[in-house]
This record gives C-alpha cells, sequence and structure tokens, in this order.
C-alpha cells in the first residue's frame, strides 16, 4: 500500500510537470480537466490565473467569479439584471482565489464586451471584481496598470482604494507594469498618486519593472520612489521615455543599490540622443548580463561607441532596428556582440532609405551572427534575398521564430521575390520551428515546392498571409493537404502529441490580404469559415484569428525574459 502511495505520487507529480508545460495553452487545458479530477485540479488553477487575457473568449466567466463576491454585492448585481446566482450554485472551485495575473485594460475591456449599461454599472462590476479577488484571498504575482484613457483612470481610481485597505492583494507582485496614457489630466492622475505611494512602502519584492509613461513631472517623482525602494529589481523597461527623464533614471540605476541585483535592462521606443552616460552606468552594474534594443532611434555613432565602450561581459541579445545604421557603426556593434545577438529585426526602415546601405546591414548580420533565435525580416525591393536565405541557414542551430514579410503592398518585385523565398527557403529550414511567419505572395507551384521541402520540419505555430490579386487561386487546399495528421484516438494520446510535438503543425492561421489595382480590398481570415476550422480541428489543428497567432517583437522578448 506504501509503494502504491509513493508511486501515485510521483505520477502525480510528473502529470503536474506536464500540465505546466501547458500554460497558456487554453484548448489543451480544458481537454486535461476532463481526463480525471487530478488532472482537473491541476489544470484548473491555471485557467483562471489570468482569466482576462483572452479578449475574444465567452465573457460570462466574468459571471463565475462574481459568484465568489459579497451578498451585498451580488444582491445590487441582480438588481442591474447582469448577474444571475441560480446558474453558477454549484461551483466546484474558489476561481477567483486562483487570480495571479491582472492587467486593468483588459478587465475593462472584458466589461465592456461583457454588458451594455451605463458607464457607471461597468465601474461597479470593476470594483466588485477587485473586491472579489481580494475578499477571496488572491495574491499577484503580475500587476499591469495600464491606463490609456479617460475611462481607465475613472476606473481604477473607483477601485484602487480597495487594494490600499487591503495589501496583502500585491504584496508579493515581482512583475510590475505602469502604462500611463493622456495623463495631462491632473484630476484623474491626482488621485493615483497615494497608489503609487503604497507601492515604493508596500512592495519590496519587485523583480521586473516596465514603465510605459507619457510625460509627467508629477508621475516620474513617485516613480523613482518606486526604483529606489526595491531590493530585488533584477529587469528594467524603460518606454517612450523623454531623454531628460531617461538621463536621471540612467543615473538612479548608477548610484542605487542595484549594481548587485539588476541583470538586464530593455530599451523600447527610446530616442538616445544627447545620452550619454550609457557605458559609465553599465560599467557600474555588477551583474548586468543583457541589454535589449527594440525600436530606438538616434542609434549614433556617439550612441554606438558608448555601448562598445561598456568594459563588463554584457551581451546584446536584442536588436530591432526601424532605421538604418551607418556601415562602420553596424561593423563595430556586431564585430563586438553579433555572436550574443539572440533576437534580431531588420525593420520597417523609410522607403527612401539607402538601399545599399540596407543590403549591407544583412550582409554583415550574416557574417557576424550565428546564434540568432528569433529573426524577422521585413524585405524592401530590389533586394538580393540570398543574404537573407543565407543568414537563415547559418543559424540554423539556433533559429526558432522566423518572421519573413513584404509591407502592405503588391508588385510584380514582390511577386517575384516571394517566388525565391518559397523555392529555396523549404530545405533549410531547422527540423523544429516554434513559429514561422510568411507575409509574401503565394502561388500554388511555389507553395507545393516549399511543402514538399519543409515536410520534414515541425511548426508549432503557422502563420501565413498570403498578399494577393483579386481571384487569385487559393492556396488552402494545399495547406490542409501537407499539415494534416490522423486524428489521434484518445485524450492522452493527444496530450503526449501536444508535449512530443510529432505533428507537422499544432496551431495555425491564414489570411488573405487581397488588393485591387493597387489597394487593399479585403483581409480574408481562415478563422471564421466555420466549416473549415472544424475540418481542421478534426486532425488536431487549432485555426487561430490572424491577430492573436502574431507574435509582437516587445512581447517576445518581455515574456522570454520575465516570464
Amino acid at each position: 500500500m506504501a509503494c502504491s502511495k509513493v508511486f501515485s505520487e510521483d505520477i502525480l507529480e510528473l502529470t503536474n510537470e506536464i500540465i505546466q508545460y501547458l500554460r497558456n495553452d487554453f484548448s489543451t487545458l480544458y481537454s486535461c480537466i476532463l481526463v480525471n479530477r487530478s488532472w482537473c485540479r491541476l489544470a484548473i488553477p491555471l485557467l483562471w490565473e489570468n482569466p482576462f487575457s483572452d479578449h475574444t473568449q465567452n465573457y460570462h466567466f466574468i459571471e463565475i467569479l462574481l459568484y465568489n463576491s459579497s451578498e451585498k454585492d451580488k444582491a445590487q448585481l441582480n438588481g442591474y439584471g447582469i448577474f444571475k446566482n441560480e446558474l453558477f450554485s454549484n461551483t466546484l472551485f474558489n476561481y477567483p482565489s486562483f487570480i495571479k495575473h491582472l492587467n486593468t485594460l483588459n478587465v475593462r475591456i472584458s466589461i465592456e464586451n461583457f454588458i451594455s449599461s451605463t458607464n457607471n454599472i461597468k465601474r461597479f462590476v470593476y470594483r466588485s471584481l477587485i473586491k472579489t479577488f481580494i475578499e477571496n484571498e488572491g495574491n499577484l504575482h503580475s500587476f499591469e496598470i495600464v491606463l490609456c484613457i479617460e475611462r481607465d483612470y475613472e476606473y481604477f481610481n473607483y477601485a484602487f482604494g480597495l487594494i490600499l485597505q487591503n495589501p496583502f492583494f500585491i504584496h508579493n507582485i515581482r512583475n510590475l507594469t505602469l502604462c500611463l496614457y493622456s495623463i495631462s489630466i491632473s484630476t484623474k492622475i491626482t488621485p493615483i498618486i497615494p497608489f503609487f505611494e503604497f507601492l515604493s512602502s508596500n512592495c519590496d519584492s519587485i523583480s521586473s519593472i516596465q514603465f510605459r509613461i507619457v510625460s509627467s513631472i508629477i508621475v516620474k517623482k513617485y516613480l523613482s520612489h518606486i526604483i529606489i525602494s526595491q531590493q530585488n529589481l533584477k529587469t528594467i523597461l524603460f518606454e517612450y521615455n523623454d531623454t531628460i527623464p531617461l538621463y536621471n533614471s540612467l543615473l538612479l540605476l548608477k548610484d542605487s543599490n542595484y549594481p548587485n541585483t539588476l541583470n538586464t535592462v530593455i530599451f523600447y521606443y527610446i530616442n538616445f540622443k544627447n545620452i550619454t552616460v550609457l557605458n559609465e552606468v553599465f560599467n557600474q552594474l555588477n551583474v548586468l548580463e543583457s541589454i535589449h534594443i527594440i525600436y530606438c532611434s538616434t542609434l549614433d555613432s556617439n550612441f554606438i561607441q558608448q555601448i562598445i565602450n561598456i568594459t563588463k561581459p554584457v551581451k546584446l541579445k536584442s536588436l530591432f532596428l526601424n532605421e538604418i545604421l551607418q556601415f562602420e557603426s553596424s561593423q563595430l556593434l556586431l564585430q563586438k556582440f553579433g555572436n550574443h545577438l539572440e533576437n534580431f529585426e531588420f525593420g520597417r526602415m523609410n522607403d527612401d532609405e539607402d538601399i545599399e546601405l540596407k543590403q549591407q546591414l544583412l550582409e554583415l548580420i550574416g557574417k557576424y551572427c550565428t546564434n540568432i533565435r528569433y529573426l524577422y525580416v521585413v524585405l524592401f525591393v530590389n533586394v538580393d534575398i540570398y543574404p537573407v536565405l543565407q543568414l537563415i541557414k547559418n543559424n540554423i542551430k539556433n533559429l526558432n521564430y522566423l518572421t519573413i514579410e513584404f509591407g502592405n503592398e503588391l508588385n510584380d518585385e514582390v511577386v517575384k521575390l516571394s517566388s525565391i523565398i518559397l523555392q529555396n527557403l523549404g530545405q533549410i529550414l531547422p527540423l523544429k520551428l516554434e513559429y514561422l511567419y510568411l507575409a509574401i505572395s503565394f502561388n500554388i507551384s511555389d507553395l507545393e515546392i516549399f511543402l514538399r521541402n519543409s515536410q520534414n520540419t515541425f511548426i508549432r505555430k503557422l502563420l501565413i498571409k498570403n498578399l494577393m490579386e483579386k481571384n487569385d487561386e487559393n492556396i488552402l487546399s494545399f495547406i490542409k493537404k501537407y499539415i494534416m495528421k490522423k486524428k489521434d484516438e484518445d485524450i492522452i494520446s493527444y496530450i503526449k502529441k501536444c508535449i512530443m510535438k510529432r505533428k507537422k503543425v499544432e496551431y495555425l492561421s491564414i489570411c488573405n490580404t487581397i488588393f485591387y489595382k493597387g489597394n487593399i480590398i479585403e483581409n480574408d481570415d481562415l478563422y471564421f469559415l466555420e466549416y473549415e476550422v472544424k475540418d481542421f480541428k478534426l486532425h488536431n489543428i487549432k485555426v487561430q484569428e490572424y491577430d492573436d497567432l502574431y507574435i509582437q517583437a516587445r512581447d517576445f522578448v518581455i515574456n522570454k525574459i520575465i516570464f
């Protein structure tokens, strides 16, 4: 009996490890809860730790959460006609207690999609949800305060007093995001100041902070207090900061206690004009491991020189470009950091920028960078496509996320280059890709060559955006032929298949961007073709909406580093 118990405990532990691996794979987690009670107990917390993350779901989950609200709140919700108490009288779990991640913007959007009532009623539901999480002993690990429009400020100001009275709800947060826009309205900002003071005095274990702040002197004062109060800060992201605040923030890092904790700094849409303290600051950070530069501007020779003068063994791991670098600066940067570069995007640069410099940069990347995991290339007309293909081939051992796309235009040059890509890409892909996104012009014959050549490659998430003229041939039948597999017989085989990744494709999105006389007239998404979606589902291929499967560059880096 004792041996049987030990064996049973081992099985449960192994099952838990498998199910933890499926975090964010909601359709598979829903299947897990049907296997048995043990699997259900393991999967349910993962399904409810971030319930507002999916804007396309059935919003009646809000009713389930509110079933655990106070009797007084339920009576008022019943009075509004938006809460049917009897529907959820037999809930098996205390769902609000599982909350781990909360994004205020997602909560507001979910409520507005759930009910079409007055703003006051929606605001009451917002407050009731926060209160329910607190009363059911929810404990956040990630808190994203995203205030974009006036209603966001109104809702948050109406509810955050509950958090001040119940600090346990956010006392243990590890990841904090502060995203404040439209904050010129001082009447909306002033009430939030006590919350900033609360964060700096009650939350001292934050390991990652993301700042997305539009200029505001009153806010920046308190942001400094929050930074200074942290004892274990490992990652910090600066986004959209003005030059002067960024300068002061960098000096704050230099003069703080962070030299022995901060290991990652991310710059997102930062203008480095007149910033002259980078190497001075970074050389003071004793455990700094990586820098990530995403869509920043003024990456001139002054900036490059500061970066390459860093004496610490820091690595430039992400470089996402939306402006061209001069050849000499590019070469110096890549000579020092190219071998460490893991995430690279050759982005949407101005059409009038020097085509020769663009081509030279692609060739430098191919020469110096052989450890790229995430590669995003936006092609331009008159490009020599073969350095791009060579870059993919050179990184075949590490490459796991690949995007090749043109802008939203379709002409003879785009068609020609797309044909070259499809004829050559299949045979140089690695055996396994987490993500492949092709936004090019497809024709049937070239697509068939690509699918035949890549038939040994497993692609977990395949996203296709077909740039096509009106009345072009439909590529769907060829996609189905090459990626569908025999349906598995039972749920356990299905779970195993997801873990072992034996299918060619697990998630799929196809969007036809249709042009007529040079203009986009339609975006036709496979997700809305109900019959086709069911057909793919029979072969255990999950069709998702284009916008849901598409990976934003910033989100990719943040999720890999923080989550």
